[in-house]
Order: structure tokens, then C-alpha cells, then sequence
């Protein structure tokens, strides 16, 4: 626990044995309660790895896609009444370390989200980013705050940390299964006034880190835009949309 917060880890994995060590054993276990990782039907020994490091494991018996496998993590780590939840990928892109200071932010009550955004420190490039991501991540954020009328480093970081209630209000369900739910769930969290906070996260792009091919890069990228011109008529009052309300 941190200032009595209950905290919890989720890791939503897909072929992360060769990583998963590395990124568990950097985990602050002193103030994280429970570590759940999630396979999504990995070809690999990620579940036989976690099991050995103690992990709270859930297996889905066919492959639901990164938002489906999120929306499984989110689930179980309410039902364990969980105060903050923070989003880790088991690849290592992202430091444990800054877990931390993640958790600290939403358990002093400052804020009720935070990203672990890669921009702000401008280093995305030296740890490794390719160059066309880099240029789209920030077309991307560029467009979706204006759009959503927000202002975000950047809307892409798979680093998160959620309080609770955050998790219970937003319609997760109604997003897709696909990895447009990170952009979606996050544009959930500020139109239902939810307080973001950015900081600042080094990472890492390596042969064993996870990434979407260019392909799917770019579905992602027109998703995203979609889902910002949608949110756009939600708050301009031209058409409500029901994802953009809270659960009841």
C-alpha cells in the first residue's frame, strides 16, 4: 500500500517471456499489493514465467486483442478492490521504476490519471522510436487537442495509472478490443472531467518490445482521429454519444 491506497499492477501480455523478468523484478513490491498479467493465448512461456515469479496469472482461452485483454486486467483488479491500478507493459518499453511516483500523484489526490508520457522529456528518439511513429504521434496529439480541446504531450503512452472509480464510471465495454481502446478509454477519462497528469517516462525500443507493424499503425492512427471527431460532436452538443457518458 502507499498513504493506505491499495495498488495494484495489471500487465496485459502477449509472447513476454523474454522481458517479463526483467520488468517484474523492477516493480516497487513494497507498495504494490497485487501484480496480474493477463495472456492473451501467447506462443511462448510467458505464463509459465509468470507463475514462477508468483503472478497472479489469468489465461483467455482465444485471443481477445489488446483491448480485450485490458478490459479483462481492469476487471479483476476492481474486484480486488484495488484504489489505484497502474497499466505496466511486461515488454520492458517502459520503466517499472516510475511506478512510484505514478502512484504517489493519485494517492496524495491530486490528480485521478497519469501517464507516463514519452515526449515530454523530448527522448523518445534517443531511446529508439522509430522516426514515422514519432512524426504520427505528434500529428496525432496535435489533432486530437484541438479536437478534444485538451492539451496532452501525447494520447499513445501504454504507461497508465488509474484511480479506482475512474475504471467503474467509464464504459470500458463500449470501447473496441482492438489497440484503439487506450485512445478511446483515455478521451472516456477527460470528458467525464477526470484530472490528468503527465510524467515524464524515458523508454526503450528493442527486438523483444512489442510493436504494431506500420499497417496497423496507421489503422490505428485514422481510429484515433475518428475517435477525437466523435468526441468533438459529444461535447459541441451535435450528437451525443453514449461512450462519452458514465456508466449508471
Amino acid at each position: 500500500m502507499l498513504l493506505g491506497k491499495r495498488v495494484t499492477v495489471i500487465m496485459p501480455a502477449y509472447n513476454a517471456e523474454k522481458t517479463l523478468h526483467q520488468t517484474y523484478a523492477e516493480i516497487p513490491h513494497d507498495i504494490v499489493d497485487h501484480v496480474i498479467l493477463v495472456d492473451d493465448c501467447s506462443k511462448d512461456k510467458t505464463v509459465l514465467v509468470a507463475r514462477e515469479l508468483g503472478i497472479d496469472v489469468i489465461q483467455h482461452d482465444t485471443n481477445k486483442g489488446y483491448g480485450g485483454n485490458q478490459k479483462t486486467c481492469y476487471q479483476r483488479a476492481c474486484q480486488l478492490q484495488s484504489d489505484i491500478v497502474v497499466m505496466l507493459h511486461p515488454d520492458y518499453q517502459y520503466t517499472p521504476k516510475l511506478i512510484r511516483a505514478m502512484v504517489s500523484v493519485i494517492a496524495e489526490e491530486l490528480y485521478d490519471v497519469v501517464l507516463g508520457s514519452r515526449i515530454l522529456s523530448g527522448g523518445a528518439l534517443r531511446g529508439g522510436m522509430p522516426v514515422y511513429k514519432y512524426i504520427s504521434n505528434r500529428f496525432l496529439t496535435f489533432a486530437e487537442n484541438l479536437l478534444i480541446g485538451h492539451k496532452l504531450s501525447e494520447y499513445h503512452t501504454g504507461f497508465r495509472a488509474f484511480r479506482r472509480e475512474v475504471l467503474e464510471r467509464t464504459r470500458l465495454d463500449d470501447n473496441s478490443d482492438d489497440f484503439i481502446f487506450d485512445n478511446q478509454m483515455l478521451v472516456q477519462c477527460h470528458a467525464l472531467g477526470y484530472r490528468i497528469a503527465e510524467v515524464t517516462c524515458p523508454t526503450k525500443y528493442f527486438e523483444e518490445a512489442s510493436s504494431i507493424n506500420f499497417s496497423r499503425s496507421l489503422k490505428y492512427g485514422f481510429g484515433c482521429l475518428w475517435v477525437g471527431f466523435l468526441f468533438f460532436l459529444h461535447r459541441t452538443r451535435l450528437m451525443n454519444n453514449r461512450a462519452f457518458t458514465p456508466k449508471d
